[in-house]
């Protein structure tokens, strides 16, 4: 007998909310259109700066995160920040590793790896490495390999 597998339901929005006023009560909350948008603080070290944060999630999308206050800087050479995608959002995880899904808490996934994400980008400033491992998507190439597919498959004759 075969049986057909279902996915997981993803975590209602309001169960985020409840999770985060737990964990981080501080963080202030607006909840418009299915999409619950968090701005609080974050302070990686006692030696860190603080940062003002932005986490927009909604239900069936991956959570958006940005960093408000201060401004990220590009390194001392020019070099763009590591590890985020355009806008300045900043890239937590590999979306193809599956290290996040709908069935995960934002405060127990996505607010930990901010600070964590945060903590890097200041060794990276001091010493021009990221420190933090991880793997970007390469979004030239997957523009490139999107672009090619396109052409090839749907070329008009």
């Amino acid at each position: 007998m075969v049986t057909k597998k279902f996915p997981q339901r993803p975590i209602p929005l309001l169960e985020q909310i409840v999770m985060m006023k737990k964990h981080f009560p501080d963080f202030h909350l607006q909840w418009r259109k299915n999409i619950v948008t968090w701005i609080g603080d974050i302070q990686p070290s006692q030696l860190s700066r603080c940062y003002r944060v932005k986490i927009s999630h909604g239900l069936h999308r991956a959570p958006h995160v940005y960093v408000l206050k201060p401004d990220l800087a590009d390194g001392s050479n020019g070099e763009a920040i590591p590890h985020t995608y355009p806008g300045k959002r900043l890239c937590l995880y590999h979306p193809k590793k599956r290290e996040w899904s709908q069935q995960k808490y934002v405060s127990e996934t996505i607010v930990p790896w901010t600070s964590l994400w945060l903590f890097y980008y200041e060794i990276w400033q001091i010493t021009g490495k990221w420190m933090g491992g991880g793997e970007h998507p390469d979004l030239k190439r997957r523009r490139k390999r999107t672009l090619s597919y396109l052409l090839k498959h749907f070329k008009s004759d």
